[in-house]
C-alpha cells in the first residue's frame, strides 16, 4: 500500500519540468502545486486517526486507496494551475486517511521493542516507491505525455485495494479486548514530549518534502541532467534511503532501542551535513553522493521515530496521536515547497533553499535530544519514587 502511495506522490515531481513548461508556470507556482497535496494530507491527519481508532484500520486503508487513486487519474485532466491545486488537495485528503490507520496496525500487532524494525520494514516503501516511480514516470512522460502518465498510475491503487480487502486481517481481537482507556487528549497535550515530537516531525518534513519535491527539478535545471536520464539519476538517492531505513530500523529495535531519540537526532544532523555537500559540490557526481547520503539519513529516521511516537501514547489513542504528530509534519511539508520555490525564484539559485532545509533539520535534531532528556528524567524519577523491594 505504501509503495503505491509513494508511486502516486512522487510521479508529479518527476513530471514537474514538463508540467511547468506545458502550463507556463513559474517555480513558485509549481511549489504551490506540491504544497496542495500536503495541505489536503495535513487536514485529514487527526480526523483519519480518529476514524481508525473508531472503526478500525482495515476500512480506512481500503477507502484511502480508492479515493486517492481516483484523484491521481484526475490530475491528468487538469489544464490550469487552479485545477491542479484543487485536484492535488483532494488527492491529499485521500492519502491522509491512511496514516493513523497504518501506525495503529503496527502498534496493535507488535510490542514496543519490535516496532522500530516493523515500522522500517513497511516504510521501506517510502524510498522504494520513489526509486521505481522515478524512472517509470519519466518513461511515461517522455513517451505518452504527463497527462497520460497519471492515468496509468491509477491502476496499481485499485489493484491494491482489492488485495487488501481480501487479505488484511479484520481486527486484532486480543489487542482490542485488552485496550484500556488510559488518559486522553488533555493529558497528551499537557506533556512536553508530545510537543517536542510534534516540532521535531514538523521541522524534519521541511527538509524531507523540500528534498523529494525539488530534487528532480534541481538535477534537471542546476545539474543539467536531461529528462530522459532524470528518472534514473533521481532514483539513486531513494535506493540509499531504502538501505538507511533498514539499518536504522534494526538499530532502533536492538542496540539503540533505549535511545531512539538520540539515534534519529544523529541521523538528521548527518542529513543536514549531506545536503550541504550536495549543493556545494563542484560536479554532478559529488552532488549525487551528497543527495544519496542525505536520503540515507532522512529515510533512516522513519522506523525509530514512529516507534518513539507509539511509545508516548496509550493504546486507545494510537491512530489519533500518530495522526496528530503527522499533522505537525504536514505543516512543515506544506510550507517547504512554497518557501523553497520562492527562494529559488527570487535568487535564481537553490543555495538558499538547501540552507532552509538544513536549518530545519538542526532544529528537529535538537527537539529529539530534548525528548531523550525528558524521558530519561521521568525514568529516573519513577525509579526513585518506587518503594524499596528490600526495606531495612
Amino acid at each position: 500500500m505504501m509503495f503505491v502511495a509513494y508511486f502516486d506522490r512522487i510521479n508529479i515531481t518527476v513530471a514537474g519540468p514538463a508540467i511547468v513548461k506545458s502550463l507556463s508556470l513559474a517555480p513558485s507556482s509549481f511549489g504551490l502545486i506540491l504544497a496542495a497535496f500536503t495541505f489536503g494530507y495535513a487536514l485529514m491527519q487527526i480526523p483519519g486517526g480518529f476514524l481508525a481508532d473508531r472503526f478500525g484500520s482495515r476500512r480506512l486503508l481500503i477507502a484511502a486507496l480508492l479515493v486517492w487513486s481516483v484523484f491521481t487519474g484526475l490530475t491528468g485532466l487538469a489544464t490550469s494551475l487552479a485545477a491542479l491545486i484543487i485536484v492535488r488537495v483532494l488527492f491529499g485528503l485521500g492519502e491522509g486517511l491512511e496514516n493513523g490507520a497504518q501506525f495503529k496496525l503496527i502498534g496493535d500487532y507488535y510490542p514496543s521493542r519490535d516496532r522500530s524494525r516493523a515500522n522500517a520494514v513497511f516504510l521501506t516503501a517510502l524510498s522504494l516507491g520513489p526509486a521505481f516511480a522515478a524512472p517509470l514516470a519519466a518513461w511515461f512522460v517522455v513517451h505518452t505525455g504527463w497527462q497520460a502518465m497519471f492515468f496509468w498510475f491509477t491502476i496499481p491503487g485499485f489493484l491494491m485495494a482489492g488485495l487488501m480487502a481480501l487479505f488484511l486481517p479484520r481486527t486484532n481481537v486480543a489487542v482490542v479486548a485488552g485496550a484500556k482507556r488510559e488518559g486522553g487528549w488533555g493529558k497528551a497535550l499537557r506533556t512536553d514530549t508530545t510537543w517536542f515530537a510534534f516540532v521535531a516531525y514538523l521541522c524534519f518534513n521541511v527538509a524531507f518534502w523540500g528534498f523529494i519535491g525539488w530534487m528532480p527539478t534541481y538535477l534537471n535545471t542546476t545539474r543539467h541532467i536531461a529528462l530522459a536520464q532524470l528518472g534514473f539519476a533521481a532514483s539513486v538517492p531513494y535506493f540509499c534511503g531504502f538501505v538507511g531505513t533498514v539499518i536504522f530500523g534494526g538499530l532502533g529495535s536492538s542496540l539503540m532501542a533505549r535511545h531512539r531519540p538520540v539515534l534519529v537526532a544523529i541521523g538528521y544532523f548527518l542529513a543536514g551535513v549531506s545536503l550541504y555537500v550536495a549543493f556545494t559540490a563542484q560536479d554532478i557526481g559529488q552532488s549525487l553522493v551528497g543527495l544519496s547520503c542525505a536520503a540515507f539519513f532522512l529515510y533512516g529516521g522513519f522506523g525509530p521515530f514512529w516507534a518513539i511516537a507509539l511509545d508516548l501514547i496509550p493504546a486507545n489513542m494510537r491512530g489519533s496521536f500518530t495522526g496528530f504528530i503527522n499533522f505537525g509534519g504536514q505543516i512543515g511539508g506544506f510550507f517547504a515547497p512554497i518557501v523553497v520555490g520562492a527562494i529559488v525564484t527570487a535568487t535564481k539559485s537553490f543555495s538558499g533553499g538547501f540552507s532552509f532545509m538544513i536549518a530545519a533539520l538542526m532544529i528537529s535534531a535538537a527537539s529529539l535530544l530534548w525528548v531523550e532528556v525528558t524521558i530519561n528524567r521521568r525514568t529516573q524519577r519513577s525509579l526513585r519514587d518506587e518503594p524499596s523491594l528490600h526495606p531495612a
